[in-house]
């Protein structure tokens, strides 16, 4: 299945281009696979979101993009790269994916949030991709829900931007919307 080509940069795009090309985004349907042969993968997702087999960096941005498509979450909360043949265990340190990039288009209610991933999935934050506040380290992280179960942590910048319009709108709590829904950005 080969891999639709996105562009390098955000702002370029109008929102309605990159709800497109998310909408074009193709995966494999690793939710319905049922594999027979199980094993380990020796690789391992840092917290930073860097890949790495058998302690050695993944180096070829082309090779993280196509194992992160046959990415699955399982609900005992482990990782695995599946196939229809196979299902090999993946470490996960934090979160298998990081926010490098935030668009926003509108304001208030009627603000959208398009995300760029370190592995160049496009999500746009609302009910299917919500934000929430989690606990890592004793500190409250915003993440973004993915797809089945598995999460984004915010890249700092991106956190940094949304700080940003969230103080300029001054919600209470502070916080911020995307697709008619509202999402805290800070703690009670």
């Amino acid at each position: 299945m080969p891999m639709p080509e996105l562009p390098s940069d955000l702002s370029r795009l109008s929102l309605a281009d990159i709800a497109q090309l998310a909408a074009d985004q193709r995966l494999p349907p690793v939710d319905q696979w049922s594999p027979t042969k199980f094993g380990h993968s020796d690789m391992r997702i840092a917290r930073d979101a860097s890949w790495y087999h058998q302690g050695d960096p993944i180096r070829r941005e082309t090779m993280v993009r196509l194992f992160s498509t046959i990415l699955r979450r399982d609900p005992d909360g482990r990782h695995y790269l599946v196939t229809p043949v196979e299902k090999l265990e993946i470490d996960v340190d934090d979160t298998p994916f990081l926010a490098v990039e935030v668009k926003s288009e509108g304001e208030g209610d009627t603000r959208t949030l398009a995300f760029r991933l370190n592995t160049g999935d496009l999500i746009l934050a609302g009910p299917d991709h919500p934000l929430r506040l989690t606990e890592l380290d004793g500190e409250l992280i915003p993440v973004l829900s993915v797809r089945g179960g598995m999460e984004a942590r915010l890249a700092r910048p991106v956190y940094y931007a949304m700080a940003d319009w969230a103080i300029a709108e001054a919600h209470d709590p502070i916080g911020l919307w995307s697709g008619g829904v509202f999402f805290p950005l800070a703690g009670q």
